[in-house]
């Protein structure tokens, strides 16, 4: 008992004029398609067998967008979702334009009980947002990776003299 299901992903970010920021991703798929806040994302995924939650969440933000992040990555606090899914998060800083989204797909019949396989792309859009409005948009228990990286930020700002 006490399994939890893990996941890991990267928090990429970018100074901009009036703030920090953060690069979320809205879910593909039908279920999705019509909601907006709160589905958003940090691009993230589980890692496979052997394979180190920092790899993974590489990885799965390759996978997700087509751009592989790289930098000084910051580790943040785990968090854990409604579900009880155990969220393993780094923030990088980096600038990926959401037009060159490239994702991988996902299988599922659709419509249900159709028999009908259809693939959608594990993520359909991805887009830049501030602080504030990326708290809006993102699912409510990563709301704390979006905090604690704007604490971090603020006090890299505050140390440089």
């Amino acid at each position: 008992m006490g399994h939890r299901l893990k996941s890991a992903g990267i928090l990429l970010y970018r100074k901009g004029s009036a703030g920090p920021q953060f690069l979320l991703a809205h879910p593909g798929g039908p279920f999705f398609r019509n909601k907006d806040a709160g589905v958003w994302t940090i691009p993230k995924g589980e890692p496979s067998e052997g394979e180190g939650l920092f790899d993974a969440a590489v990885r799965e933000f390759e996978e997700e967008t087509g751009h592989k992040p790289a930098g000084d990555f910051i580790a943040l606090q785990p968090i854990v979702q409604k579900a009880g899914k155990e969220v393993h998060a780094w923030a990088v800083e980096g600038d990926f334009d959401p037009d060159h989204l490239r994702c991988n797909t996902f299988e599922m019949e659709w419509p249900p009980r159709s028999g009908k396989m259809e693939a959608f792309e594990e993520v359909d859009k991805v887009a830049w947002f501030g602080y504030a409005e990326a708290c809006e948009k993102i699912n409510e228990k990563q709301r704390g990776l979006l905090t604690e990286l704007l604490a971090v930020l603020q006090n890299q700002g505050a140390n440089k003299t």
